[in-house]
């Protein structure tokens, strides 16, 4: 989970898709005159065009304020369609896209706190669909299968959890809570592009929003996870969030099958499961009270190698360099990581206070490596 959710809310609903492809923060100058320029400061969030022809679309941001920013594509209900997170002062990234006829938002989010700023687009015409092969085809729906199998597979394991937390059982709550939340972990690109549903469930203290109460809008996750490590007690309003986690949960699983997935968000889903590493897992801030981050470290690195997988027969004809560097930074990282769990056939993790800085270190240079080439997949898919 991010530190903070978007809430925009559009007046209408359109159907429509959009793919991207994501690249690296850089300095140098990005696309060319038929772009969509975002200028993303601190107070601002300038596009060049409102209305463009739908079809492949390049978006080029350049961060002109002082704080790090995010920039956000939304369908009208406010569901993430793609994202482009950490791009610092004074630097520029480029995202590629297939959008649809439609109308959509563009927001950047200065600080990469709050709502942020929102500008209102229109992709005119018919374009925006390719066809596909036969490959990306098998690839999007094996991932499909995958998502659903990963929802259904952690709502009993959540049900024990929640239980454990209604029966008053801290040490029970306290040993079931990070097994509850893996096939989340997995496939949180997925849960996230709803909207609603990830800040109901996974939101951390520092993410509410402005305006928002502490004691009513908190839920999810990390609320009972203070309550069983922080105050090491379960209260009648914990009971009760615990069964709201399970609702909210089951709404993810009745959803999730009717995401919209294909090669390029796939692709860009594993480069952000790395961004979650990078921003809430290594720096111990996801799970502060608990400390399971190693846990949820695990399975982002899972869900992003599966998607690597499914993708690889494609990038493979592409771009075989490219896989060579994937194959030899999933395997270095996964290297890594065992060094804190008892066996490789166990999620039983060294508690994350007492991994050093120095390994922690490693564990982000281990992250770094990996997110470099694997944001360079999506592009190798649509070659």
């Amino acid at each position: 989970m991010r530190p903070a959710r978007l809430t925009v809310i559009a007046a209408a609903s359109v159907a429509a898709a959009l793919t991207a492809v994501t690249g690296c923060s850089q300095k140098s100058d990005t696309g060319g005159s038929d772009a969509i320029k975002v200028a993303a400061s601190d107070s601002a969030c300038d596009v060049s065009k409102t209305e463009f022809p739908s079809g492949k679309v390049q978006i080029d941001v350049e961060n002109k304020g002082s704080k790090v920013t995010e920039v956000y594509v939304l369908f009208p209900d406010a569901r993430i369609v793609t994202e482009r997170e950490n791009i610092g002062p004074g630097t520029k990234a480029s995202i590629t896209a297939e959008i649809k006829a439609g109308d959509y938002e563009i927001v950047c989010k200065p600080g990469m706190k709050g709502d942020g700023i929102s500008q209102k687009v229109k992709a005119t015409g018919k374009g925006g669909g390719e066809k596909r092969s036969p490959e990306m085809d098998a690839a999007v729906a094996a991932y499909r299968a995958y998502v659903v199998t990963q929802a259904e597979e952690t709502l009993p394991k959540a049900q024990a959890f929640a239980d454990a937390v209604k029966a008053g059982d801290v040490e029970g709550a306290k040993k079931l809570y990070a097994a509850s939340r893996i096939g989340w972990e997995r496939t949180e690109p997925v849960a996230e592009s709803f909207g609603d549903i990830d800040p109901k469930v996974d939101v951390r203290e520092d993410g509410l929003e402005a305006g928002q109460d502490l004691e009513k809008d908190w839920t999810g996750w990390h609320r009972l996870e203070k309550a069983l490590w922080a105050d090491n007690k379960i209260g009648d309003r914990e009971k009760e969030l615990a069964g709201l986690l399970i609702t909210d949960l089951t709404d993810w699983q009745k959803k999730v099958g009717q995401a919209e997935i294909t090669p390029t968000s796939i692709a860009n889903g594993a480069k952000e499961l790395l961004d979650e590493v990078a921003t809430g897992k290594v720096t111990g801030e996801e799970e502060r009270y608990s400390h399971t981050d190693l846990v949820d470290f695990k399975a982002n690195v899972e869900g992003a190698q599966k998607a690597y997988e499914l993708l690889k027969p494609i990038a493979s004809k592409n771009d075989p360099e490219l896989v060579k560097q994937l194959d030899a930074q999933f395997a270095a990282l996964t290297v890594l990581l065992d060094k804190y769990r008892a066996d490789k056939a166990s999620y039983e993790f060294t508690s994350y206070d007492k991994v050093g800085e120095a390994e922690r270190k490693e564990l982000s240079d281990g992250v770094n490596a990996l997110a470099e080439p694997l944001s360079k997949l999506a592009a190798a898919v649509t070659k």
